[in-house]
């Protein structure tokens, strides 16, 4: 049996799509962030040394990173589903946002994050204003930017085809709809943008989708 750690409001909600797009039984394992700190709780250092999410196991296996996650079911459990042939133009298409999503678009999200409550975080009051303008600054010169940037290459690519590897919904589209629906959540996903728009209209319509949500919970994600 494949045990999702699932932590709320994180990228394993993902897997859990994946998992009801395959067809896999499954169980859910529950984590909590810290209402405080918003981290994961230590007992997932008992699954995995790094303490994140997601993470699976798979009798004996245990596999980390949403990457390699997908990854490992495609390959274990797929059955060719959801993954382009190999040696074809959409499998490379395929590869490329498998690690697109993590490797180049998540960073700028994060680093919106954490420049967006830097603000708040408590320090003297005489500190503020400093933080306040180094965090304005280093948002409008360099992550702002960052994620326009992003956001419209994403926008441009899906003029070539349907989904983002072909004209065939695949497991790259399950992998690249976090940073996108980070991107909506903290309002960086305008209407300059329709074909993204489009595309989580079409995701969250998809029967699968909304299974994992009622497996995985509430989804709020962090802003």
């Amino acid at each position: 049996m494949i045990i999702v750690h699932h932590l709320n409001n994180s990228r394993s909600q993902r897997v859990l799509w994946l998992l009801e797009e395959l067809g896999l039984d499954y169980e859910v394992k529950r984590y909590e962030r810290d209402p405080a700190t918003m981290l994961a709780p230590a007992s997932l250092r008992a699954v995995h040394p790094l303490g994140k999410s997601p993470v699976i196991s798979d009798g004996d296996l245990t596999v980390a990173e949403s990457g390699a996650i997908i990854e490992y079911l495609l390959e274990r459990h797929g059955d060719g589903r959801l993954a382009p042939p190999p040696g074809t133009s959409e499998r490379l298409r395929f590869t490329y946002w498998l690690h697109y999503a993590e490797g180049s678009a998540m960073p700028p999200m994060l680093l919106s994050l954490i420049f967006g409550r830097l603000p708040q975080a408590p320090m003297p009051f005489f500190v503020r204003p400093v933080v306040r303008g180094l965090a304005a600054k280093v948002m409008s010169s360099f992550v702002n930017p960052q994620i326009r940037t992003h956001l419209d290459f994403m926008e441009n690519e899906l003029a070539k085809s349907s989904w983002f590897a072909g004209e065939e919904f695949s497991a790259a589209d399950i992998q690249v709809s976090f940073p996108l629906e980070a991107a909506a959540a903290r309002g960086a996903l305008d209407s300059t943008r329709p074909r993204l728009h489009a595309f989580l209209a079409r995701i969250h319509a998809r029967p699968a989708y909304r299974r994992a949500l009622e497996k995985g919970g509430p989804y709020t994600l962090l802003r």
